[in-house]
């Protein structure tokens, strides 16, 4: 009996991503690397706000005003930026995005003054510093940060946000979620806190956080110096916490993380040859003002960041009694 030809009509067509809810295509006024902006923005490799596709598109979520939303991000070299948004939320994040790629940052008046910083703007131009407007969603992770090591607090963020935030929408990776709202947050209980490795000092911190949290997201809308000083305001919030807060939420290419364990000596060796503390770390980066913080990120970036110098190395005159 011959054989029968297989009717090909009948098969499943394959099954299509979803369209998004709305998208967009632009031309940024700079170079602009969308991997490696957002990616201060990732809370460890299995953040589930926040992955990266095997085609390198930058997948993130969000709680706006207006709802939850998903965000896919691509790029057409370092000139042509897309972004897809899918949800409640996806026409409001849309609008963001530009900031949120670093639209609003200037590097125009950036001096490099150190061969290792020059190196690395020279390699990575593509690096702005992004605002996503969102205070809270870098706040609480920025907390349970505090005084413990990344691991531990990445740790942390991902079982609360796992366990208390919303699937994300739209065609997005495995297992993401969208943060938390205030009030999600807020309805957490002690003991699961303490489940997810918090300890009650971190938690009472949260919750203070979560209680003025309206004035705190409207600190996006003011300077810089403004928005430090209402968050440092809060108690449990120093100076760290608002420059890490700052970095992402406000687009500050100057918030120096004071206090970070590792940072005042990676900075000491790296550019000077010399050990430093934070004190010495301020004054020696006062000739980087106001892009101290991207002079963080470059370094970062190029992989040279506390690793031992060699080469020119750039005098430290100490500003401190001046």
């Amino acid at each position: 009996m011959p054989a029968v030809a297989p009717d090909l009509t009948q098969r499943e067509a394959p099954e299509r991503a979803p369209s998004p809810d709305c998208s967009s295509r632009w031309r940024p006024a700079h170079p602009t690397d969308v991997g490696l902006t957002l990616s201060r923005l990732r809370r460890g490799r299995s953040d589930p706000t926040f992955q990266v596709s095997q085609d390198g598109a930058v997948w993130r979520t969000t709680l706006t005003k207006s709802g939850p939303a998903t965000l896919r991000l691509t790029q057409s070299g370092l000139t042509e930026l897309h972004c897809e948004a899918w949800g409640e939320g996806a026409r409001e994040a849309l609008e963001g995005a530009p900031d949120l790629l670093g639209e609003r940052d200037d590097p125009s008046g950036f001096v490099a003054q150190h061969p290792l910083v020059r190196d690395a703007h020279r390699r990575w131009p593509g690096l702005r510093i992004p605002r996503t407007g969102r205070v809270i969603e870098s706040l609480i992770p920025a907390i349970l940060e505090q005084k413990v090591i990344s691991l531990q607090a990445t740790a942390s963020f991902r079982a609360l946000v796992r366990a208390h935030g919303t699937p994300a929408p739209g065609p997005a990776p495995a297992g993401m979620r969208v943060p938390p709202s205030a009030r999600a947050w807020q309805l957490i209980p002690s003991w699961e806190w303490h489940r997810a490795g918090v300890d009650p000092q971190r938690s009472r911190t949260v919750m203070v956080c979560l209680a003025v949290a309206r004035q705190l997201e409207a600190a996006s809308d003011l300077t810089a110096a403004e928005a430090s000083a209402r968050l440092r305001a809060v108690p449990g919030i120093g100076e760290w916490t608002a420059a890490e807060v700052a970095q992402r939420a406000f687009g500050d290419a100057d918030a120096l993380s004071v206090g970070d364990y590792h940072l005042a000596g990676a900075i000491g060796h790296t550019l000077f040859d010399a050990d430093f503390d934070d004190a010495l770390m301020v004054a020696a980066m006062r000739i980087w003002q106001p892009h101290r913080y991207r002079v963080v990120r470059l370094l970062e970036a190029s992989g040279t960041l506390g690793k031992p110098r060699h080469g020119p190395r750039l005098a430290f005159v100490d500003h401190r009694g001046h």
